[in-house]
């Protein structure tokens, strides 16, 4: 269990304002020593991961503990964020969920095949949302242990 660490970072990349205000609420009622992060595509990601762009020099920066990514996004979608962090050794012990609308066979077959932890198919009530995110934070915040910062 992850004792030693007491707050968690968790990056969400969602393009949709109302999934992350949705997200945002479902944290706020989960009350685990959370910090989140949201960014709207995967240049974004890769950016706050590089420490790139607006991330540059950030006093508030912290290595994510856990990715939540979306696979369509504009600019670079979840597909490729996911294969550009795979394909770093600095970033490839991050753990990548990947939450989205779809809830295509190929595309839960392609996310475990480019490295993600594992594929939930976003709820479409806010009560389903608030239980799978309960269950996600609880899981890896408090059941597995991360791997330390690099």
């Amino acid at each position: 269990m992850n004792y030693k660490k007491k707050k968690f970072t968790l990056l969400i990349a969602n393009d949709d304002e109302d999934t992350r205000f949705l997200v945002k609420e479902a944290l706020r009622e989960i009350r685990l020593a959370i910090t989140s992060e949201f960014v709207e595509n995967g240049e974004q990601v890769l950016d706050y991961l590089y420490r790139r762009g607006q991330y540059l020099g950030s006093s508030n920066w912290h290595q994510p503990d856990l990715i939540l990514l979306d696979l369509n996004m504009p600019r670079l979608d979840g597909r490729e964020t996911l294969t550009s962090i795979r394909s770093d050794p600095h970033l490839q012990q991050i753990p990548v969920v990947i939450l989205t609308t779809s809830h295509r066979r190929g595309d839960i077959l392609l996310c475990y095949r480019l490295g993600a932890n594992s594929f939930i198919s976003k709820p479409v009530t806010f009560e389903g949302l608030l239980e799978v995110m309960k269950t996600l934070c609880e899981y890896w915040f408090e059941i597995v242990s991360l791997p330390p910062d690099m």
